[in-house]
């Protein structure tokens, strides 16, 4: 394992990620892209939203990621129930002592699911939502750092609305992206029976790939992912050509250039470049903005997805063609 205070070089995340991808599709049949997305979310240091249907492995997705990146993972069904204290933890009177100590709630981990994020209330969310975004907990006017790494896998069912409470804009711009998985194609829906019968009993152990030192020190060495001039004004028009589109209410925010940008760094590194270029941001475009942008009424009642928006706004943005070296680095010349 590595130790989190050394240079790791981009080419050695590529590699390291890609061994962690391995070993989790040896649980996760097929979906190869999608366990890209989510792993890409987590090397970029942000929390991913996994909206399916259910029964498609969201939760195994989770547990095995955990596993082969050696956290501590902890899941948290959400439910209408659902208190902040049961997220954040409270104060317990302790007896021997005379006095309220703190017991921790599962948001102290590494990997937290949020399992079926929309059916828990507003104030419940918002509670894990300082946690998604300020890595800490308040509880009681005392607050509490998270150790890191710390991400949030948090799913949600997008077709079933009875008894939920939609996530509102702010919270689902905290998501650095949104993933999808579908449905298996009958080969690999036959390869998931095959396996469960192989290993004689319903759970999946994964062995570690690497440990939490060892992705701290990864997601650090993506700060050497060098971004040309021209690719990061390619990234801020795609974000800016949300918020002029036709069909858009409410377009994406700078927090989605930011993700566009994060993302595509370690798009390039599982490609095994240590330099971005457009085909990188193109390829987490959609994930990275879609769920950011509000529609028109009108679209929704067309069925128009935030996702088809997204592929407009790539087709009338045109991509950059530089070698340029970026200005922000030191000790580089300039164009």
């Amino acid at each position: 394992m590595n130790d989190v205070g050394r240079t790791m070089p981009p080419t050695e995340v590529g590699r390291l990620a890609r061994a962690v991808l391995d070993a989790v599709g040896q649980v996760v049949v097929g979906k190869r892209d999608a366990l890209e997305l989510v792993l890409a979310g987590i090397l970029a240091g942000g929390h991913v939203l996994l909206e399916d249907l259910p029964g498609l492995g969201k939760t195994l997705t989770a547990r095995s990621f955990a596993q082969a990146l050696g956290l501590d993972f902890r899941r948290l069904q959400f439910t209408p129930d659902l208190l902040p204290a049961d997220v954040t933890g409270s104060f317990l009177y302790d007896q021997r002592s005379g006095d309220f100590t703190f017991r921790a709630g599962p948001v102290f981990t590494n990997l937290l699911l949020a399992d079926e994020i929309n059916r828990t209330p507003p104030k419940t969310q918002s509670a894990l939502l300082e946690a998604m975004q300020e890595k800490q907990v308040s509880v009681e006017g005392v607050t509490y750092r998270l150790d890191e790494p710390f991400h949030v896998l948090a799913t949600a069912n997008p077709i079933e609305y009875e008894g939920t409470y939609p996530l509102p804009e702010a919270q689902l711009d905290r998501f650095l992206l949104r993933v999808s998985f579908g449905y298996p194609a009958q080969d690999e829906e036959w390869e998931v029976l095959r396996r469960r019968m192989a290993r004689r009993r319903e759970e999946a152990d994964i062995k570690p790939v690497v440990d939490a030192g060892t992705l701290r020190a990864m997601q650090a060495a993506l700060e050497d992912v060098v971004v040309e001039d021209s690719v990061g004004r390619y990234i801020v028009a795609l974000t800016a050509a949300t918020r002029e589109h036709p069909s858009v209410l409410v377009g994406a925010s700078p927090r989605g250039s930011l993700a566009l940008l994060l993302l595509s760094r370690v798009r390039a590194v599982l490609s095994g470049r240590d330099y971005v270029v457009p085909e990188d941001v193109k390829d987490v475009a959609a994930p990275a903005l879609a769920h950011r942008i509000t529609l028109r009424p009108e679209m929704w009642l067309r069925r128009v997805d935030p996702s088809f928006v997204v592929g407009e706004v790539l087709d009338g943005t045109p991509a950059p063609a530089s070698g340029a070296l970026p200005s922000y680095a030191a000790g580089r010349p300039g164009d």
